[in-house]
């Protein structure tokens, strides 16, 4: 298994921050988020398991970032299978197991291999998304998928994150003046 594999799930979704669109057997969520320590921490708060793990593997003063998230998740119960968090210092995507020992599956996106990983993503999901989900445990979903459906949210997905980061790289060029 390449990546880093973690027992803690990722950070959920925020529902009010994040736009769900159908895609047949699929839902595919659009969302800016900003990752902090604190929000992190809140995050798994109660459970002392998921803390400890994620103060062990978290960087000297805790992981902060910020971008589009992509969450692919069975349209049926919600679960989220595949993740890309096309963030601004460290991009990465999930591989979501459900029942496995291994959980979160998260594997860091070279941006000098294959630059800008936001065009790459809406490739992914156009071209290698029966693949993904089959690593992450969703193989039963495959057989349900249809490519023009698919194709069709892929579209409002990708304008929808252009958007998102478009409009986030503004706030912040405006604040710098």
């Amino acid at each position: 298994m390449i990546g880093k594999v973690y027992t803690i799930p990722p950070q959920p979704p925020i529902p009010e921050n994040t736009r769900y669109l159908s895609a047949g057997a699929l839902t595919i969520g659009v969302e800016y988020r900003e990752v902090d320590p604190d929000n992190l921490v809140a995050t798994y708060e109660g459970n002392q398991a998921y803390l400890d793990e994620l103060v062990a593997t978290s960087p000297a003063g805790g992981f902060t970032d910020e971008g589009v998230s992509i969450h692919v998740c069975a349209a049926e119960d919600g679960y989220e299978y595949v993740r890309f968090d096309v963030f601004d210092a460290e991009p990465h995507y999930h591989y979501i197991h459900r029942g496995d020992e291994v959980c979160n599956n998260v594997i860091e996106f070279d941006t000098n291999a294959n630059g800008d990983m936001l065009p790459w993503v809406v490739d992914r999901l156009r071209t290698r998304l029966p693949e993904m989900l089959t690593e992450a445990g969703a193989a039963h979903l495959v057989p349900e998928l249809d490519a023009e459906v698919i194709g069709r949210t892929v579209d409002e997905v990708a304008t929808m994150a252009q958007r998102a980061q478009e409009a986030q790289r503004a706030l912040r060029r405006a604040a710098r003046t």
